[in-house]
């Protein structure tokens, strides 16, 4: 029994070394764990400023940019400016000629004949309107008589402008001749002239029929803006 003691006695000691031992190995592990964590620590630490440098970086490039596009922008105007400034190109003669004729084209019948008439004096207005007739040409006509116009026709009707346009108009006889004879022409001071004459005209009516006209007239005339005008007309059917 005491040897059995004894051998207990002797057994126990290693139990405590068990424990010696096992707080050690803690200890040396938890000092490995604290080491890990102060290396990666550092490590940590050196990555956030490079990053906020890398980002600090990025913002600072960011307005390097914009001169290039404000540089852009200034260009891109200043051509723009160029072409308005250029002069425009001159149109070819073809394209001027066609322009020019469009124009002539669209202007009023009554341009053509106030053209004419212009520098007439009344003798050869006279002469002029007397051969319209024959012609059947409106424009001149209409560059003879004022807007104010009034007088008899050669029907017995008291007319105006509209009226003697109005049968002018109407006129769908055949000429052969149309011609003034006898003409006198008197003047009342510089810008009023009085001419009588007879006017003779040949041909064949609307309804085939030949005829043989001869009209005695008195026109009034007057010269307004630059030309002689007819204010008044009697006229007078003698023959046919």
């Amino acid at each position: 029994m005491r040897a059995t003691s004894l051998f207990d006695r002797e057994a126990q000691p290693e139990k405590p070394m068990k424990i010696i031992i096992s707080f050690i190995t803690t200890v040396f592990l938890a000092a490995m764990a604290f080491a890990q964590e102060e290396s990666a620590s550092p490590a940590a630490e050196s990555t956030a400023p490079a990053t906020e440098e890398k980002a600090s970086a990025t913002v600072e490039e960011t307005p390097a940019t914009k001169p290039a596009e404000e540089t852009v922008a200034p260009a891109a105007e200043k051509k723009a400016e160029a072409k308005k400034a250029e002069p425009a190109k001159a149109a070819s003669p073809a394209a001027a000629a066609k322009k020019e004729g469009t124009a002539n084209a669209a202007k009023p019948a009554t341009s053509a004949g106030a053209k004419m008439t212009k520098n007439m004096n009344p003798r050869d207005a006279e002469n002029a309107w007397e051969a319209a007739v024959g012609k059947h040409d409106v424009a001149t006509v209409e560059g003879f008589l004022a807007a104010d116009f009034v007088g008899v026709s050669a029907k017995n009707k008291f007319v105006d402008r509209s009226d003697v346009l109005g049968e002018f108009k109407k006129d769908k006889d055949t000429y052969k001749s149309a011609k003034n004879d006898k003409l006198n022409v008197k003047m009342y001071g510089n810008n009023i002239a009085v001419v009588t004459g007879r006017a003779r005209e040949t041909g064949t009516g609307k309804d085939g029929k030949a005829f043989d006209r001869t009209f005695l007239y008195t026109d009034t005339w007057m010269m307004r803006g630059g030309k002689w005008q007819c204010i008044a007309s009697q006229v007078t059917k003698i023959k046919g």
